[in-house]
């Protein structure tokens, strides 16, 4: 009985120092994936009430085909509506509007070449 209430004690502590970390992260954190087929040089995520675009937050230098990276905010930003910019590695921008990233966890951007279209996914 002694060593299952240690177990359990050391499961709970273990428990405790996860809380700090999962408290210290934004609400809006979400992974993005590019399957556009092409390389993203720049990516832009800001407030959809903002007037300006916030500075590139891709973190490196491009993003090429097939790359996931994870857009991590501080737990401080309230907004849970939000607008997405990338522009790939030839200037050619693109942008979404409202995004609600307090329920959205993943976005997921494809190119269409055929018809020129590009668009956005998320879950």
């Amino acid at each position: 009985m002694h060593a299952f209430a240690r177990a359990l004690l050391g499961l709970s502590a273990t428990a405790l120092l996860a809380v700090p970390y999962a408290w210290a992260e934004g609400k809006q954190n979400f992974t993005l994936n590019n399957k556009t087929g092409y390389t993203i040089s720049e990516v832009y995520v800001s407030p959809s009430k903002a007037s300006s675009w916030e500075e590139d937050v891709l973190g490196r230098d491009e993003m090429p085909d097939g790359e996931t990276i994870d857009i991590e905010f501080s737990r401080s930003e309230k907004s849970c509506n939000w607008d997405l910019k990338v522009v790939y590695d030839d200037g050619t921008p693109a942008e979404w509007s409202g995004f609600n990233l307090c329920e959205v966890s993943t976005v997921s951007i494809y190119y269409d070449r055929k018809k020129d279209k590009t668009w956005a996914e998320y879950e």
